[in-house]
């Protein structure tokens, strides 16, 4: 049409330049496996508090790197200490060794997944109440990272569709929860939370007496003091009868 300005072309569009890239795994490269990992869990709008399990973020091989990172950065804290690593045989491998502890024993349980646990079938309808401890637990303190030893008692009240576990899942699933820094009071949250996943009953009761070494090893320096916490669910809640015949099961120091 007479007086029109041509309609102008649309520039070519090139695909390859428009796709968003994808990370090259090259570039990886020098960057600390703890920043990658820290940054897939940002991605992943996920939390990594010191007692919640990190496990599916982490790739091959990757743990091994974090045990070089690890004891490079604790050799840098004996030296900030003036403790000779160089000279004194006793500290010479005292890095690595630390390194190693946390990593693959007492943190473990960040890191690797949750233990492979087999539900059956209540067969026989079991509806009483059955208990299980004590299960001796370890674990750190998340304040000092000081040792938190104790025993822990699982009560379960199961119905007819409650899921059976083996007695020694329990302290496996103790052993995972534990193996983080952690405060006994959300511990013992975090293992009822699992444990009722895992069965399904119709109440469940832990209770937890552990000495915390942040107290008796620094601070007050109270070797006798422990800290007793417990969690009831479901009818352990309702029922006083049976709360309190599942507390007249336990060791008399935790009544």
């Amino acid at each position: 049409m007479a007086g029109c300005s041509p309609t102008p072309s649309r520039p070519a569009v090139n695909d390859k330049q428009d796709r968003p890239s994808l990370p090259d795994p090259a570039s990886d490269e020098g960057i600390p496996v703890s920043v990658r990992i820290r940054e897939r869990l940002k991605a992943a709008e996920r939390r990594f508090n010191a007692n919640d399990n990190i496990a599916e973020f982490i790739e091959p091989g990757e743990l091994e790197a974090m045990l070089d990172e690890v004891t490079e950065k604790m050799e840098a804290v004996l030296q900030s200490m003036v403790i000779d690593t160089q000279g004194d045989h006793n500290t010479a491998s005292t890095a690595r060794r630390v390194a190693k502890m946390y990593i693959n024993e007492v943190f473990q349980g960040r890191y690797v997944t949750p233990p492979s646990i087999t539900e059956f079938p209540n067969a026989e309808h079991l509806n009483e109440l059955m208990l299980v401890g004590p299960i001796t637990v370890r674990s750190a303190c998340s304040h000092h990272l000081c040792p938190v030893i104790g025993k822990l008692w699982i009560g379960i009240m199961p119905n007819k569709g409650t899921n059976v576990i083996g007695l020694s899942k329990y302290a496996r699933l103790a052993e995972w929860v534990m193996g983080r820094p952690q405060i006994q009071e959300e511990a013992v949250i975090q293992l009822a939370n699992l444990i009722e996943q895992k069965t399904r009953p119709d109440g469940l009761a832990v209770v937890m007496e552990a000495t915390h070494f942040c107290m008796a090893w620094r601070g007050v320096k109270d070797l006798d003091s422990r800290m007793i916490n417990s969690v009831m669910r479901g009818v352990f809640l309702k029922d006083m009868s049976l709360r309190r015949e599942f507390l007249a099961l336990l060791p008399r120091s935790t009544n």
